[in-house]
């Protein structure tokens, strides 16, 4: 029997209308769909409703993957398109698989010769590298720096480093309610030359993508951080 095809579906980055962020043939392929990898199903329905699809939200079948997702439970997911049936991943904002629990599931899928299409829409890590001014040649995604404070300067040290001696642009996130923390770290560990980027609330009406130096920054009133979605991006 041939396998149905897993499509990585990315959503908008906030509170918009799925027509603001996907285009019209990403819309296309969500709306025949019936089954669903998700991270919540609440929101999920919330998004297919926004979206528009071909059956009722009630028939449709949506699987939870998150962070709380045993590796055992994986292949199990996989079954509707070991069945012929065409699947759509979701990550809860952005594309799936990046800095996304969903990169497990791509991976068996491609374990097991299972067609993967990556569809196009917003990533946030991409559109803050393009308006950043920094390195977009040489650059290394780093997910989340550590939570306790020794070991997220340990951390920060390293990354400078590394983009020094590589010229490599430093991209990394962090929990909303820890932004300020590690933007204090920046300032606390970096070098003032080194230029810091800070890219918050990407497509949305309060976007802000800045890029200053450290010692630029250290004269600056701090950016509003608190519980904005952010990436930081630095280049020593």
């Amino acid at each position: 029997m041939k396998h149905g095809t897993l499509y990585l579906i990315p959503v908008p980055l906030g509170p918009q209308a799925p027509a603001s962020a996907l285009t019209a043939d990403v819309l296309a392929i969500i709306h025949p769909l019936t089954h669903f990898v998700v991270e919540q199903a609440k929101t999920a329905r919330a998004f297919l409703k926004a979206a528009g699809t071909a059956n009722p939200l009630q028939t449709l079948t949506l699987n939870e993957l998150n962070e709380h997702t045993r590796t055992e439970a994986l292949q199990a997911l996989l079954a509707p398109l070991l069945a012929g049936l065409d699947v759509g991943l979701l990550s809860e904002a952005g594309c799936p698989a990046i800095a996304d629990p969903g990169a497990n599931l791509v991976a068996l899928a491609q374990q097991q010769n299972i067609r993967v299409i990556p569809l196009i829409g917003p990533s946030s890590l991409v559109l803050a590298l393009m308006a950043s001014g920094l390195n977009g040649q040489r650059f290394a995604f780093q997910g989340y720096l550590p939570a306790k404070e020794a070991d997220r300067i340990r951390c920060l040290r390293d990354l400078e480093s590394e983009s020094r001696r590589q010229q490599q642009t430093q991209l990394f996130i962090e929990t909303p309610y820890r932004n300020r923390a590690l933007f204090d770290s920046l300032l606390q560990v970096c070098q003032p030359g080194t230029r810091l980027c800070i890219a918050t609330d990407l497509t949305l009406p309060d976007e802000s993508i800045r890029t200053r130096r450290i010692s630029d920054w250290k004269k600056e009133t701090p950016p509003d951080l608190e519980r904005r979605p952010t990436v930081f991006l630095l280049l020593a």
